[in-house]
């Protein structure tokens, strides 16, 4: 009857007021629209975890891909694709390099460190931008991997604020791009040094800069000034559309990086990509758990190269088959000889899973960014193998801090390769220091990842944000150190010595 009218109006009633304070309390969502330009290989699986994120925001994504890319796919619910057709073919252009790699490094040709190659052969690949396809579109704006550095000039010739999602540019680390770098104290990428240099080590620490500041002026700038004298109206050089830009994503920190002066618009955001481990697959499980007390070593390349050279990779092989671990080696080569039962090869391996299971006693990676992040967080010690690029740097820090132990690839053999990994396995210092690691990383106000998301979307409400942007970049060289200021306190005070001791000449010649 009647009653039950009355107690449906009221329940309804209540759902109704429930509903306006729900909604009061959400955080508001504003969709925007994102062209993402992002490196393949391992930095876009970086980027594909922000491209998540954003999307779960409801924002709208846009990803300019290559047409023989890795794993930037076609199509995705996650963004929609821009293809541009590339011819060369990437995967076999790093198995070359490593190859000719391990040769410079058996006879310590120190330019190899500075990444001449790397430049010379990438950048050409992004010479076809396909600009004027975009610039109808309603875009807020750009976010770009700047190792590659076309997304740059991208949102240069599209007018749209720049946010970078930047460890690396194409001359090197990006903080010497836009914050001081005081070569006394921060060491050069591929050095080898650290923050704690003596006088010879300063020494080398200049001379890596200076060839870093040769390959930017006379190896890569070249390649991105023809880009932007292509596409842009008065032309411009990369290195100063890098410095203009909004926002500084930097995929580090100061638990894994050494300390060094920065800028407001840096924002760290190392280990974003970085969660709790997920359960493994049933079989990968079992295997893990037959490993008993020993537990296991996980072994991995990361996704530029497939496999080492075969006479390493049956150094390797003979290593692990003797070891008391289980062993799982991502490994898509030649399968070696001197395998043992011990050791399941995979194509592929579910890495932050694995380095977050109690079992898994000790890493052998490459040193790529993200692995190193991950074994961070997830507190297991590191016995590095750099290949080439940054991995070296990376390991460094590890090493310095006593989480992880470099190996050289040109020094591994089966006795080299088995001393270190005992002693990474055996050796507690290492287990402590990097769960002493993982704790400072982990101990944050606010998440990496909702840190990045926060400033992605702040750039897109504020329109930009040259505010945090210092004007330094626009001073000529000799202005930014004082030069012209010291001169001319110089040329004062030695006109008015000049004018003082004439004067005094008078005088004694008055009073003779």
């Amino acid at each position: 009857g009647q009653t039950d009218v009355n107690v449906k109006i009221l329940f309804l009633k209540i759902f109704v007021l429930l509903s306006i304070c729900l909604i009061s309390f959400t955080t508001p969502c504003y969709g925007g629209n994102i062209l993402v330009f992002p490196v393949d290989g391992s930095h876009w699986i970086n980027m594909k975890v922000l491209v998540e994120e954003l999307h779960a925001r409801g924002h709208n994504i846009t990803v300019v891909r290559s047409s023989n890319s890795w794993y930037i796919a076609e199509k995705s619910p996650l963004y929609t694709s821009f293809t541009v057709q590339i011819k060369e073919n990437l995967e076999e252009f790093f198995g070359k390099y490593l190859k000719n790699h391990l040769k410079v490094c058996r006879t310590d040709d120190v330019i190899q460190s500075t990444g001449v190659i790397r430049a010379l052969e990438i950048v050409k690949y992004h010479d076809s931008l396909c600009m004027p396809h975009l610039i109808d579109a309603q875009y807020d704006l750009v976010l770009t991997d700047p190792a590659v550095s076309a997304g740059v000039v991208l949102a240069k010739y599209l007018k749209l604020p720049l946010v970078l999602n930047v460890r690396w540019i194409p001359s090197g680390e990006g903080h010497f791009a836009v914050a001081p770098s005081p070569l006394s104290y921060i060491p050069v990428p591929g050095s080898g040094l650290t923050d704690k240099m003596d006088f010879m080590q300063r020494i080398k620490n200049l001379f890596f800069h200076s060839i870093i500041v040769l390959q930017q002026k006379f190896v890569v700038g070249p390649h991105y000034n023809a880009l932007c004298d292509k596409y842009i109206e008065g032309g411009c050089d990369v290195f100063s559309l890098l410095q203009e830009a909004d926002i500084w994503l930097f995929r580090s920190d100061f638990v894994f990086d050494f300390p060094r002066p920065t800028m407001p618009n840096i924002v760290y955001i190392g280990g974003f990509q970085c969660k709790p481990a997920q359960p493994l697959p049933a079989d990968l499980e079992q295997f893990v758990q037959s490993a008993g007390e020993h537990g296991v070593i996980i072994m991995t390349l990361g996704t530029l190269v497939n496999a080492l050279p075969a006479e390493v990779a049956e150094e390797i092989a003979s290593v692990f088959a003797k070891m008391p671990q289980k062993v799982i080696w991502r490994h898509k080569g030649e399968r070696p000889s001197t395998l043992g039962n011990n050791t399941l090869i995979v194509d592929w391996m579910p890495q932050k899973d694995l380095l977050g299971h109690p079992q898994t006693k000790v890493f052998v990676a490459h040193g790529g960014t993200n692995g190193v992040q991950e074994a961070i967080y997830h507190g297991v010690p590191v016995l590095g193998i750099p290949l080439f690029f940054d991995q070296y740097d990376n390991l460094l820090r590890l090493q310095e801090r006593g989480a992880g132990k470099i190996i050289l690839l040109a020094d591994v053999n089966s006795q080299t390769f088995e001393q270190a990994l005992k002693e990474v396995l055996h050796q507690e210092s290492y287990r402590q220091n990097i769960e002493r690691l993982s704790r400072l990383h982990r101990d944050q106000p606010i998440a990496p990842m909702d840190r990045a998301v926060f400033w992605v979307e702040y750039v897109m409400r504020h329109k930009g944000a040259p505010h945090l942007c210092t004007e330094a970049y626009k001073m000529p060289w000799y202005s930014y150190y004082c030069v012209d200021v010291m001169v001319f306190l110089l040329s004062a005070a030695a006109t008015h010595l000049e004018i003082y001791c004439n004067h005094l000449g008078e005088i004694m010649f008055c009073t003779a």
